[in-house]
């Protein structure tokens, strides 16, 4: 999920590939394994042992095992700067700061450029009122792009901090940066002239900013927030106005309180009141964009130093815990969302994702009664009720979705085009339950509010080929959805189908020979193309597909099945029409796991 930075800040992100070597076990052996190996325990906790079996942990996402044991290897090997280095970082995207910290120190003795250590103990000399220390430190983390882009912005606060305004706006004068790092240096800039009383130097720094870019959330409400701090409340309703009429989606919560703030003409405070709050803002900035680019490592250690400066950063620890979530951490991000304060106005929004994440670890009632509750709170807000039919589809309680996605649609704005996937959604629960007309009728009216999505496009078309009516049309609608996303594999399967249907079966190989090609690890998908080579001859060919998906894992319905195809091939017009039905069971499969995925989680939620 693209959060407030994800649009303009884009970022290169350095990926270190580790190949697990292996692990060890920390299950006690066997009297009998013990008199075999009287060595284990031994070579378990040597440092290779711990090396790798930390490895391994980071390679799982988790941070807290992998820091253990990295912690336990540096302890017999203290000066190894590798396992420093990582022990390091596993403690910090922990937000383990009495054990991140020491390690910080050995670290920036081993090499001063050491980026992340200097920041790190820049932010901690900055909190002890350190501003002379921090600086130092902070121009020591200056070593790349990256860093000197932080660093300057970072010594800007520091000397804010310290009463020097002019030299802080001096520290943010980077010429040579690209349009995106002045984006964010004219938003520093515009924070900390407003807090040094520099009105004509915020108003303009900000002016910039929106020029640049007038959807981004987080740079909208500061300058809203500024121009009405200052009682310039037609300026700052534009601003607001601007940005809800280019943001996607629904209004958002702090969007909507600002410009009802506005409206009442009351003064608000900025959105960032001191030096603490806007050093935190740095590397919150910094992280959340980093996590959204799929730098989750690296941004979640950003995000972990803006929590560092400011524990309760609500934008903060809402990236921190969809960080977490895109590597399924789901305890850690629920103990990440029970950090932020109670009542804010992203409560509603926070509650759905915990609820999501309740779910992905199988507390499907407890999920259930959380989105119960806010519906009870309030009845007119559609995301819960949208949320619990996310959830019931994802369970396969196709007559459940159906309930919370009509009470969906009965408080949208139903000729609203943004508002198809809930037809869509109700849709394909209705295709589930075999209802096949009122599947249609929802299809057809997500179609029409959205004639150019490419789910329903495809869903829609594959339905009617599979039936065998309304080929062509059917047919036309699968070309336009694969013409949109050519490289979705699933979608372009469907028009190899669509091709096979009506004995176009050369064609039918093409297209299912390049959605292959795509998505190589489908079962599915491989399956169809076998069947497509058996019927132009390719009987070699197709015998290897069968086998290529069954070594797959297909679905425990569909081994046999292959199996039988892999015996006696595709014998007669039964045969084949069977085989019909259980692809459509696949094809079903397939397109409710990736509808879900798209439309399963809050993506709009938290920002």
């Amino acid at each position: 999920m693209r959060g407030p930075f994800g649009r303009v800040l884009t970022v290169s992100l350095f990926a270190i590939a580790m190949t697990v070597a292996g692990f060890f076990s920390e299950a006690p052996a066997s009297s009998q394994d013990q008199d075999q190996d009287p060595g284990q325990d031994e070579v378990s906790n040597s440092v290779l042992g711990n090396y790798l079996a930390g490895r391994f942990a980071r390679a799982a996402q988790d941070t807290q095992e992998a820091a253990e044991f990295y912690g336990r290897a540096l302890e017999r090997d203290p000066t190894n700067e590798v396992l420093l280095e990582q022990a390091f970082q596993m403690e910090t995207m922990s937000g383990d700061w009495p054990k991140a910290v020491p390690l910080a120190e050995q670290l920036s003795k081993t090499g001063q450029s050491h980026r992340m250590s200097q920041f790190l103990l820049g932010v901690t000399a900055f909190k002890g009122g350190d501003y002379k220390k921090a600086e130092e430190r902070f121009t020591a983390a200056s070593e790349n792009p990256i860093g000197e882009l932080t660093s300057a912005i970072a010594i800007g606060w520091t000397r804010l901090a310290a009463g020097d305004a002019d030299g802080a706006l001096k520290a943010l004068d980077l010429p040579k940066q690209p349009d995106w790092a002045q984006f964010y240096l004219q938003y520093h800039r515009a924070l900390i002239a407003d807090i040094a009383g520099r009105k004509a130097d915020a108003r303009a720094a900000y002016e910039k900013v929106f020029k640049q870019d007038s959807r981004t959330l987080r740079t909208t409400l500061a300058y809203a927030q500024s121009a009405a701090h200052y009682g310039d409340f037609k300026l700052a309703r534009r601003v607001i106005t601007q940005q809800l009429a280019k943001s996607k989606g629904d209004p958002h919560p702090l969007a909507k309180e600002m410009l009802d703030t506005i409206n009442h003409k009351k003064k608000p405070p900025f959105l960032i009141s001191n030096p603490t709050d806007g050093l935190a803002e740095v590397f919150y900035g910094l992280g959340e964009a980093l996590a959204g680019e799929g730098g989750v490592s690296l941004g979640t250690i950003y995000l972990q130093l803006a929590l560092d400066a400011k524990p309760d950063h609500i934008f903060a620890l809402a990236a921190l815990a969809n960080a977490q979530e895109a590597v399924k951490r789901y305890d850690d991000a629920l103990k990440t969302y029970d950090k932020i304060p109670q009542g804010t106005p992203l409560q509603s929004a926070i509650d759905i994702r915990r609820a999501f994440d309740l779910n992905s670890l199988d507390r499907a009632d407890e999920a259930k009664a959380v989105l119960v509750k806010l519906t009870e709170q309030d009845p007119k807000d559609v995301r819960p009720f949208e949320a619990l039919g996310n959830i019931m589809r994802a369970r396969k309680d196709y007559a459940g979705a159906v309930t919370y996605f009509t009470k969906a649609l009965a408080i949208i704005n139903k000729s609203d085009p943004r508002n198809w996937g809930y037809y869509y959604a109700r849709g394909t629960s209705y295709e589930r339950l075999k209802n096949w007309p009122a599947a249609e009728a929802d299809l057809k009216r997500a179609l029409a509010l959205a004639p150019d999505q490419p789910l329903v496009l495809n869903y829609l078309g594959y339905s009617w080929v599979d039936q065998g009516k309304n080929l062509k049309e059917g047919t036309r609608l699968i070309e336009k959805a694969v013409q949109l996303k050519p490289d979705d594999g699933y979608i372009v399967d469907s028009l190899g189908w669509a091709h096979y249907k009506q004995g176009n079966f050369k064609e039918a190989v093409r297209y299912l020979e390049r959605a292959v090609e795509i998505k190589p690890e489908d079962p599915t998908l491989n399956d169809h193309l076998g069947d497509a080579y058996w019927k132009v001859g390719r009987e070699r060919e197709a015998r290897f597909q069968w086998s290529q998906a069954l070594s797959l894992g297909p679905e425990p319905e569909d081994v046999d099945k292959i199996k039988a195809k892999l015996d006696r091939g595709l014998e007669s017009k039964g045969e084949a029409k069977n085989a019909g039905k259980t692809r459509q069971v696949q094809r079903e499969d397939a397109l409710r796991r990736r509808s879900e995925n798209k439309t399963g989680t809050p993506g709009r939620a938290v920002e």
